[in-house]
């Protein structure tokens, strides 16, 4: 009766250990791509992107020692004036354009204060293409974004533009400078966005 009782108990345990195992799993995959992921911070501070949800993001693949980091300074502009409206720039090194981001995380950020006064978020070192690529730019990259223009990052800089809700609206390649009207006018009218909609729940 003891033996029968018991192995009764186990089976319940093992299917609720099972109902929450799949639970959590779900949860996981229904998770949005973009904010699915922890990473850490040139700082060494772990962050999960899902404190972006609701920033209109504008994510860049960077290098210290590239013809393009000049672009570090229109980058920095875009955070000055937009931050308080929502948007949020992230940098991400990466080491695989030209071996043109050698330095280590300490380095790089010391780089970016001095020579740039960086003040918006910077990860630390990863990959943006191949087996080793950061899981957030397999997405940004893949076809599910649903933007004509995907495939690896072809050089350092490349920007991509996410909505408030996660999507992705539009990709930059490197020529394509930050404060480009192009760029510009793209990251108000996302911004813009959001402020009308709330306007229009009001109305409602």
């Amino acid at each position: 009766m003891k033996t029968t009782t018991l192995f009764a108990l186990c089976v319940v345990l093992a299917a609720s250990s099972w109902a929450y195992a799949n639970k959590d799993q779900k949860k996981d995959q229904d998770k949005h791509p973009v904010y699915s992921h922890e990473m850490k911070t040139l700082k060494g501070e772990k962050v999960d992107l899902s404190k972006y949800k609701g920033k209109v993001l504008l994510i860049v693949n960077t290098a210290s020692e590239c013809g393009y980091t000049k672009h570090y300074a229109p980058l920095q502009k875009l955070h000055e004036k937009y931050a308080k409206d929502g948007l949020a720039v992230v940098g991400f090194p990466c080491n695989q354009f030209g071996q043109q981001e050698p330095g280590s995380d300490e380095q790089i950020y010391e780089f970016c204060k001095e020579n740039y006064g960086v003040e918006f978020d910077m990860f630390s070192k990863v990959d943006v293409n191949g087996k080793k690529a950061a899981p957030l730019f397999g997405y940004l990259t893949s076809k599910k974004t649903g933007l004509k223009d995907n495939g690896p990052v072809k050089w350092n800089f490349e920007k991509f533009l996410v909505a408030r809700d996660g999507k992705v609206v539009a990709r930059y390649r490197s020529k394509i400078s930050p404060d480009d009207k192009l760029v510009i006018k793209a990251i108000e009218a996302e911004l813009a966005g959001k402020k009308e909609k709330k306007k229009n729940k009001k109305r409602d």
